[in-house]
């Protein structure tokens, strides 16, 4: 059972509430989803490709594994292999698990020829990578072996680079407040001293003067950290903390002028020559895995109504409301409202209502409620609204969901 405390530990209480686990037979740091934990996971990977789509990016998919030549050409290889896995001998060639998806697209936006006019080019996909972590660093989802990355990689002009960085951000912005999580700062990461970045210093004068002219004119406070870039370019991350203190980046905004140059990307401008597109990559919440355990910290298993596992709970006060539960359960599967039947032989109303303590909204039917088509809506934060018609009550539900709402109700609802 879910134990209240003043810091939630996702690792605890994924398993508390069957969101995900582990086994070793399956491996360390390869965690799997359970129907709650899956439910939460596509709700929030559809939340975000129709943010996407409608903000002009279009998805594409790409294969998790590619040749050892390719991460070569991207510098992976001669950057980042210690986080990569070992290759694989296919016949005479080699083939890797990848660590990230730019270079597949960077292969994608290559596979076509492009005009100006096309640009910025958005594209998007929500798909799979393989880090090497040592097995000490492991722990739950926030480190994992196996990834799903919200990534996106836009092609754009130079003079494009600065807006598309902002429109990034704003989506960032929107993604927060959907979700109900808050920014602790915003971080522009820099190159350090030692010899992990490529060497191009013209090249990284210009991707930092960019950047941090985004961030000056957006007015957003934030912090200079050397060390921290990617090795191709600088970024602007958005730093989250767990209830522990610990910091992490969730989000992610990036300009790289290294691999456009390395696989020689180019579209025809109004001059009908070739020109060189600038890559921006952005994430707007990083990994799943790692958005979804800082979900569950934030907010202690009671998801925002949109994202939760169970959206609605039935309560019919005894065996002769069940068939009305059962209307009701119809009802909001028609909606798309994932909804659940606490039958009474579950409990006293009472501990149903305390068992569903997470459920945004508890539908109870009673005697009264199913001669009048009614239900007594209860809202999470403990709100009894009056009894009202069932369309009533699923229509004001499904309208918050659809706009991804925070809030349990409209605030000038009758409640009691």
């Amino acid at each position: 059972m879910f134990e209240e405390t003043t810091m939630h530990d996702h690792r605890k209480l994924g398993r508390e509430l069957d969101l995900f686990d582990t086994d070793p037979l399956i491996g360390a740091g390869l965690p799997y989803w359970l129907p709650d934990g899956a439910a939460v996971r596509h709700t929030l990977e559809e939340y975000i490709r129709t943010a996407e789509r409608r903000a002009g990016y279009r998805h594409v998919y790409s294969p998790v594994l590619g040749k050892r030549e390719l991460y070569e050409i991207s510098g992976h290889w001669s950057h980042y292999s210690d986080d990569m896995f070992p290759p694989m001998d296919l016949g005479a060639e080699q083939v890797v698990l990848r660590p990230s998806l730019c270079p597949h697209h960077a292969v994608i936006y290559r596979s076509r020829s492009h005009s100006y006019r096309e640009l910025p080019l958005r594209m998007a996909e929500l798909g799979g990578m393989y880090r090497f972590e040592l097995s000490g660093v492991l722990g739950g989802l926030t480190r994992v072996r196996a990834i799903q990355l919200n990534d996106a990689h836009i092609f754009c002009t130079l003079d494009q680079v600065a807006d598309e960085a902002r429109g990034a951000l704003e989506m960032i912005r929107q993604a927060y407040e959907a979700l109900g999580i808050t920014a602790a700062r915003f971080r522009l990461s820099l190159p350090g001293p030692d010899g992990k970045y490529v060497a191009a210093p013209e090249m990284w004068q210009r991707s930092t003067a960019l950047l941090t002219e985004v961030l000056d004119r957006s007015g957003l406070p934030y912090e200079e950290a050397e060390g921290e870039a990617a090795f191709y370019g600088p970024k602007i991350d958005v730093q989250v903390v767990d209830g522990a203190g610990r910091e992490s980046t969730l989000s992610t905004v990036q300009v790289d002028f290294h691999q456009p140059e390395q696989f020689d990307l180019h579209y025809v401008g109004a001059d009908g020559a070739k020109h060189r597109p600038v890559m921006v990559h952005r994430s707007i919440i990083g990994s799943v895995e790692r958005a979804v355990a800082h979900l569950i910290e934030q907010h202690g298993g009671a998801f925002p109504a949109w994202l939760a596992p169970t959206q609605l709970v039935i309560l019919p006060i005894s065996e002769a409301e069940l068939p009305d539960a059962a209307a009701l359960a119809r009802r909001c599967a028609e909606l798309g409202l994932r909804a659940e039947i606490a039958e009474p032989e579950r409990g006293s109303l009472g501990a149903r209502i305390r068992e569903a303590r997470l459920v945004p909204y508890q539908a109870v039917i009673g005697a009264k409620e199913a001669s009048a088509g009614e239900v007594a809506l209860r809202l999470r934060d403990g709100r009894r609204l009056d009894p009202r018609p069932v369309g009533e009550v699923l229509t004001s539900v499904a309208a918050l969901i659809d706009a991804h709402s925070t809030d349990l109700w409209d605030a000038t609802a009758r409640s009691s």
